[in-house]
């Protein structure tokens, strides 16, 4: 997982100790946010970012004299979010805590014909957090706003609203949704092109 991953109830730290003491401790963060670290007691790491947890170990185990110690992430919790509007199957999923909104919506099976793939909605806590367009995803290949799901996330796929049949000599025939008002250009744009034989008409 990333530096920045923020650790949680459920995860997994794996220790490794060598030196004047040689371990390796698997250590579940429990219910209080905390580990049970052996001769050293109960940290508080829930909140905080990997690297941050990494810190505050690190800190507490150099007490013992004469130890090096390496932190790492071992097996990582389960989250549940909601998978709900057009989709092939809405519910609530469980999914691993460094899932994105792609996974979960692999998970659902994906939007339906009637679903929007270009105005996806992610609400946390009750407000809007973000709108995905897939479009960015699939043709640019654009993963930034695939942002990682937190627990209770809701997952909204709306119905689509404009939608243009794209056919004949083009490179990607296919029906296409619509943000703004649809223009020929744009038809073509998305649909990859004319071919060489469209051209040589």
């Amino acid at each position: 997982v990333s530096r920045d991953y923020v650790v949680g109830p459920g995860d997994e730290i794996e220790v490794l100790m060598w030196g004047r003491i040689d371990a390796r401790y698997s250590l579940k963060v429990d219910r209080e946010g905390k580990i049970n670290f052996p001769q050293i007691g109960p940290i508080q790491v829930a909140g905080l970012t990997l690297e941050e947890m990494s810190i505050v170990v690190i800190g507490k185990a150099e007490s013992i004299t004469g130890v090096n110690i390496s932190i790492s992430m071992g097996k990582l919790r389960t989250i549940q979010v909601f998978v709900l509007g057009e989709v092939k199957s809405p519910g609530i999923y469980s999914v691993s805590s460094v899932a994105t909104v792609s996974n979960a919506l692999l998970y659902s099976g994906g939007p339906t014909e009637l679903g929007s793939i270009r105005k996806i909605q992610v609400k946390r806590g009750g407000k809007l957090f973000g709108t995905i367009d897939l479009y960015d995803f699939m043709l640019k290949g654009d993963t930034t706003q695939d942002v990682r799901l937190m627990p209770q996330d809701v997952i909204f796929v709306p119905q689509a609203k404009t939608m243009v049949s794209v056919s004949g000599d083009v490179k990607r025939p296919a029906i296409y949704e619509f943000i703004d008002k649809p223009t020929l250009l744009t038809a073509v744009n998305l649909a990859g092109g004319l071919t060489p034989k469209a051209l040589n008409q």
